[in-house]
C-alpha cells in the first residue's frame, strides 16, 4: 500500500461514501469508489464503450488521485470493468488488483491485446493526422503498462474471504456470467461495538441456462446493492439449451448461400467460445453441414487456451474442447491470414471481434460484406448506443466505416440468448433473492430505459425511495440510516444527457450520409450545383451570410 493511500484525512470520515465514475446510466466504464477512514478501493476500472463522446473519456484524466487508490477488486475481465486499469499504474497506482484465478489469467491475455490495438489505432490516426496537417495523440497506456499491471494482481477462490484493507475485507460469489466472473461482497468495519457494513456488488449477473456456467449465487440480508440492470426492460424468450442451439441452427441454416457468408460479431472471450461450442455441437449431430469456422481475432484465441486450461471449471467443458478440437474450425492470428478471409469461396462463417462493430477486425469483414444481398450478419449480444453494431440493429440504409460509405445490403439477424446477462425478470429474482435490505439498492450498468424498467418490476418489493439511480460520477454516503446524496460534489465530466446517447460524431456520418444519397438522387449537375451551394452557405460563419435586404431581387 502506498504512503500517499494512507494519507490522513483532515478529519475522519463518518460514513463510507460511494462514488460511481462509470457505468452510471450507461452500460459501459464500470469504476466504483469506496472511500473509508481506512483508505480508498475501486470496485472495477473499466472502458467506456459507446459513442465517441463517452469513449473519449478514456483519455481524460481520471476524477480522482490514482495513487490515493489503496487497492482494486475486479470483477471480471471484461475490458469494459478492467481495460483502464494499466492506465491507472500508469498514473500511480500500486496497489493489489483482487480477482479470481481465471480473471487473472484472462486479463493476461485481454489487456496485452487491448494495449495492442490501441497503439494500432493510435498509429492509423497520427498517420492520417499528419497528412492534414493535425496534432498527434497518445495511447490511453501501451504494453509496458499492462506488463507494469499484471503484477499486481492478487487470485483469490470463490467464496474466501480476503483483506484489501485495515477493518476492509471482501470475498467473491459466482456471477455466472464470464470464466471467473464474480460478484464482490464487502464488509466494512464499523466504530468499535458496531457491525460492519455490508455492500454486495453483483457486477454482470449471467442468465438462465448460460452456456458453461452455474446459476450466479450471492448472500441475503446486505446493507446496500448495487445491481446492474442491462437488460431489466427486457422479457428474453425462456429458452433452454436445446431451444438456444435449435434457433442457432435455424439462423445458419436461413443464411447458406453458395457464395456467402455469416458474419457473427462476437465478444472474443466467452460468446466466441459458446459459438465454437454449440455450432461444433450441431455439426457433430448431423443439425448442420460441416461448414467452415473461421475465428477472426487473435485475442480469441489466446482466450480459447485459456479456457482450455480452465474447462474443468466449465459445465459442459467437454463439448467446448469438442469444438476447439473440430477439424473445419480455424483461426487466424496474422494480418495477412485475416485478409485472406475476403478470398474464400463457398458458404463459410466468420466469427470476429469487437462486438459490438466498434473496433477490431469484424470492421474489415463488414466493409467486405456488408454491401452484399449474400451475406448474412448475426447479433449474438448487447450493441451500446452509439455504436455501429446498434446503427446496423436499428435498421440503417447505408453507414459509414473507417471513413468509408457503404448501402446496407446483407441480413442483419439478432439472437439475443447468448448473451451473458440477466434479463428483467432474472434481475428481479435475483434481487428478491438477497433480501432483507437494510437500507438502499442503486441500478448501474444499464441505459435509461432499462434502469427505469427494472425499478419498475421491483414495485411492490421495495419502496421506491430506497431505488436509486445514480448518474455518472455522483457520490453517496452510505449512512446508518439510508444512502444520502453529497452536495456540492464537482461537475460530472458527462451530463446525464450526454450518457448514453447518440452525439454529433453520429450526426455527422448520418448527414454525410444523407448528402451524399441527396445529390445522387439529384437528376441534373444544375440542381447539384444549387443543392452545393445551399449547403456552403449554412456552412458559412453568421456575419457572412447574405441578409434579406441584400440578396438580389428575384426576376419575372
Amino acid at each position: 500500500m502506498t504512503a500517499a493511500a494512507l494519507r490522513e484525512r483532515t478529519s475522519p470520515m463518518r460514513h463510507p461514501r460511494l462514488t460511481f465514475h462509470g457505468a452510471a446510466g450507461a452500460v459501459t466504464g464500470s469504476c466504483f469508489r469506496l472511500e473509508t477512514d481506512q483508505g480508498q478501493i475501486l470496485i472495477d476500472c473499466g472502458m467506456f464503450q459507446g459513442s465517441k463522446t463517452e469513449k473519449e473519456l478514456n483519455y481524460r484524466p481520471f476524477p480522482f488521485e490514482p495513487d490515493r487508490i489503496a487497492a482494486v477488486i475486479l470483477s471480471h475481465a471484461h475490458i469494459d470493468h478492467s481495460g483502464l486499469l494499466p492506465k491507472l499504474v500508469r498514473h500511480g497506482f500500486s496497489g493489489a488488483i483482487h480477482a479470481t484465478p481465471a480473471t487473472t489469467d484472462l486479463a493476461g491475455v485481454m489487456l496485452p491485446d487491448s494495449a495492442h490495438i490501441q497503439e494500432l489505432e493510435v498509429e492509423q490516426f497520427n498517420r492520417r493526422a499528419a497528412q492534414r496537417g493535425r496534432d498527434r495523440v497518445a495511447p490511453i497506456y501501451d504494453s509496458a503498462d499492462v506488463e507494469a499491471c499484471l503484477k499486481r494482481f492478487h487470485p483469490h477462490d470463490l467464496n474466501d474471504w480476503f483483506s484489501v484493507l485495515p477493518g476492509l475485507r471482501a470475498r467473491f460469489w459466482n456471477a455466472g456470467h464470464l470464466l471467473g466472473s464474480a460478484s464482490v461482497e464487502i464488509e466494512v468495519q464499523g466504530p468499535a461495538g458496531d457491525g460492519p457494513l455490508r455492500l454486495m456488488f453483483s457486477a454482470d449477473i449471467g442468465p438462465d441456462f448460460k452456456l458453461m456456467h452455474a446459476d450466479p449465487e450471492g448472500p441475503a440480508g446486505v446493507d446496500y446493492l448495487i445491481c446492474e440492470s442491462t437488460y431489466g426492460d427486457v422479457d428474453r424468450l425462456d429458452a433452454t439449451a436445446t431451444t438456444r442451439r435449435r434457433l442457432l441452427r435455424d439462423e445458419i441454416r436461413a443464411a447458406i448461400h453458395p457464395n456467402g457468408v455469416l458474419l457473427i460479431p462476437s465478444f472474443a472471450v466467452e460468446r466466441a467460445q459458446e459459438l465454437i461450442s454449440d455450432i461444433g455441437r450441431l455439426i457433430a449431430e448431423g443439425e448442420l453441414p460441416d461448414i467452415p469456422i473461421h475465428v477472426d481475432s487473435p485475442l480469441a484465441t489466446k482466450a480459447s487456451k485459456v479456457f482450455a486450461r480452465h474447462h474443468r471449471e466449465l459445465e459442459d467443458g467437454a463439448v467446448l474442447m469438442q469444438g476447439l478440437r473440430a477439424r473445419n474450425l480455424h483461426f487466424t492470428e496474422t494480418r495477412e491470414q485475416s485478409m485472406a478471409l475476403d478470398r474464400l469461396h463457398g458458404f463459410h462463417i466468420v466469427i470476429a471481434a469487437s462486438g459490438m462493430c466498434d473496433a477490431g477486425r469484424i470492421r474489415h469483414r463488414l466493409k467486405n460484406w456488408i454491401w452484399r444481398d449474400e451475406a448474412t450478419v448475426l447479433f449474438t449480444g448487447f450493441q451500446a448506443e452509439g455504436t455501429l453494431g446498434r446503427i446496423l440493429q436499428n435498421g440503417a440504409q447505408s453507414v459509414r466505416i473507417q471513413g468509408e460509405e457503404f448501402s446496407v445490403r446483407a441480413r442483419i439477424r439478432s439472437l439475443e440468448l447468448y448473451s451473458g446477462h440477466a434479463d428483467g425478470p432474472e434481475l428481479a429474482d435475483w434481487i428478491k433473492a438477497r433480501l432483507p435490505l437494510t437500507h438502499d439498492l442503486f441500478l448501474v450498468h444499464g441505459e435509461p430505459a432499462a434502469i427505469q424498467g427494472l425499478a419498475a418490476r421491483l414495485t411492490g418489493v421495495l419502496d421506491a425511495a430506497h431505488i436509486l439511480q445514480p448518474e455518472l460520477d455522483q457520490a453517496f454516503d452510505l449512512t446508518d440510516t439510508g444512502a444520502r446524496r453529497v452536495e456540492g460534489a464537482p461537475h460530472p465530466r458527462l451530463p446525464a444527457g450526454k450518457v448514453a446517447r447518440l452525439d454529433w460524431h453520429n450526426d455527422v456520418s448520418r448527414l454525410i450520409l444523407d448528402v451524399n444519397e441527396a445529390l445522387a438522387a439529384t437528376p441534373d449537375e444544375k440542381q447539384r450545383a444549387v443543392l452545393i451551394r445551399r449547403l456552403r452557405a449554412a456552412l458559412a460563419p453568421e456575419e457572412a451570410r447574405p441578409h434579406d435586404e441584400e440578396r438580389p431581387p428575384k426576376r419575372h
